[in-house]
């Protein structure tokens, strides 16, 4: 047995590649892309460590070409559901009994493999499969990904180190266990990071995991996978079942050992699946876990003293990277008035620039929307500020799914702060923007605070300080990752950690100790070397 005092390595963020024509990284993801494109997969179920097929296989397709056919997958069930849940359990013991260090190299190791072997096979997945160019691959799923891999066993350590106090011939010590039970992990289709942490996270802490990806995002679920398995990760740990929520999470919802729930998606299907578990909480053998980082109406706000090339970067990089389909996009933006005129000119030049289109192309700065319901979603709120006469379109406004599911970047100026358009989330690249009166900075900062039920990610620029800080305090809770000066998106692994409040879920922070304390149950041990030997105290003796 070793005897040493195991240390994980002080992490440090992957350092990102530009993929710059000529360089190594742009030739190698180039040749990955060529290949996946020519050899189509088939995805099994995984259950047990063992690749499970079924009656139906479903295609996965390019967003951004639908014409294009990247494999199948074959679909989980409600009996392979059980069966998952039957692996992880028959797992977890030994998994939990294995020393921490040994779950933490595995952790380590897949994190060295994305960054080497794996890092354009998986980058190309994602691109391919989720219409990401390049760069919003390679932020994704090699740099975050390998963040989580390698931060998450630092951070474990600092729980582990949190021990109480002891007091005279008394020893107290704290372990933390994992829940008793399993972990769903149910993972949206935008980021591969978010799908390959979801499920790790727990499982670090000794929980075995079964994992529901999203049915559009399969392909990078398989190569994570792939990635596990090669690091060491013992069979049955995780166990990935890709299939419709509907008939997934019944079942599991329903497994008296549910002991976790790591979820990221849309407000209404957290919200089923609280109000699923609370239906019958008696019934559970302990009650269950729920982390959840649902959506966000996520704002931009300016004040007069901005600094107007800094906030028109933001405001595109914020709105329209990845077609706005992140949870922290930038998706309504408050201007003064003063500033607007030169604003919008800005604005609309630059946007006119912008090229979209097949991620392989590299000089694109967008790609699709994942899929046809996004499609129909985003293009009926843009079909709504055409018809609505208080809306104006200043730019884009345009849909075409006749290849792709593509969407214009679209900026449309709301002189109503509580418009549909400035309420309501729309996971697209649609910006609505509210011009409002110089003058009036701190009644629209209250407004920005009451405006949406979202708390996720907010932004203001400004140059003067004390608007800054007014600014902070009034939108103290309108934001789990409040930015100065900089686009609402793009959080990092140990230096932002993430998550919101009020309808953007239960701010467990990814990227930090608090998302992984979560994931244990302490247990309280108190050492007495000299125990009393006799029952009576001394107010007890006679005069």
């Amino acid at each position: 047995m070793f005897n040493g005092l195991f240390h994980i390595p002080l992490p440090k963020n992957e350092p990102a590649l530009n993929y710059a024509p000529g360089s190594r990284e742009r030739a190698e993801l180039q040749a990955v892309l060529k290949d996946m494109l020519a050899n189509p997969v088939e995805v099994p179920i995984v259950i047990g460590g063992k690749e499970i097929k079924s009656e139906k296989l479903i295609e996965m397709r390019c967003p951004h070409n639908r014409s294009q056919l990247l494999g199948h997958y074959h679909q989980a069930n409600a009996l392979h559901a059980n069966q998952a849940i039957d692996a992880a359990n028959a797992a977890k013991r030994d998994w939990a009994l294995m020393p921490w260090s040994d779950r933490a190299t595995v952790m380590l190791k897949a994190a060295e493999l994305l960054s080497g072997k794996y890092r354009q096979i998986l980058n190309a997945a994602t691109m391919l499969c989720m219409s990401k160019t390049c760069w919003q691959a390679e932020i994704d799923s090699a740099c975050e990904l390998i963040d989580f891999w390698r931060f998450n066993p630092y951070f474990m350590t600092q729980i582990y180190d949190d021990q109480p106090m002891s007091s005279h011939q008394v020893l107290n010590y704290m372990e933390h266990r994992p829940l008793e039970g399993f972990v769903f992990a149910i993972t949206p289709f935008n980021f591969t990071s978010i799908a390959g942490n979801l499920p790790t996270a727990p499982a670090l802490m000794g929980n075995a995991v079964v994992w529901k990806p999203a049915s559009s995002a399969v392909l990078p679920a398989h190569y994570i996978m792939k990635i596990l398995k090669e690091a060491g990760l013992p069979d049955g740990v995780i166990n990935m079942v890709p299939g419709p929520g509907d008939t997934i999470g019944p079942p599991v919802l329903d497994h008296l050992d549910l002991g976790g729930i790591h979820f990221t998606g849309s407000t209404k299907v957290f919200s089923t699946i609280w109000l699923a578990v609370g239906s019958d909480i008696r019934k559970y053998y302990s009650y269950p876990r729920i982390v959840g980082e649902t959506g966000g109406k996520d704002f931009i706000f300016a004040h007069a003293s901005a600094d107007l090339d800094a906030l028109c970067t933001g405001l595109i990089r914020g709105a329209y990277e990845y077609q706005g389909q992140k949870c922290s996009a930038a998706s309504r933006a408050y201007i003064p008035d003063s500033i607007w005129p030169a604003l919008k000119e800005r604005l609309l030049d630059q946007l006119g620039t912008l090229d979209m289109g097949d991620v392989c192309d590299f000089k694109n700065f967008m790609g699709a929307v994942i899929d046809g319901a996004a499609f129909r979603s985003i293009s009926g709120y843009i079909d709504f500020a055409h018809s609505d006469p208080q809306l104006e379109i200043l730019a884009g406004g345009k849909c075409d799914d006749s290849e792709g599911y593509f969407v214009d970047p679209t900026v449309v100026l709301s002189p109503d702060p509580q418009s549909r358009l400035m309420c309501e989330e729309i996971f697209g690249p649609v910006l609505t923007v509210h011009v409002y009166p110089e003058k009036q900075y701190e009644a629209a900062l209250e407004l920005c605070d009451k405006t949406s039920p979202y708390a996720l990610t907010g932004a203001i620029f400004a140059q003067d300080r004390s608007a800054i800080v007014k600014a902070s305090k009034t939108l103290v809770n309108a934001a789990g990752n409040f930015y100065i000066n900089d686009k609402p998106t793009g959080a990092v692994v140990g230096q932002q950690p993430f998550g919101g409040s009020r309808a953007s879920g239960t701010n467990d922070k990814a990227g930090s100790w608090l998302n992984l304390e979560r994931w244990v149950s302490p247990r309280s041990i108190k050492e007495n070397f000299l125990p009393p030997s006799n029952y009576r105290y001394p107010h007890m003796n006679g005069e």
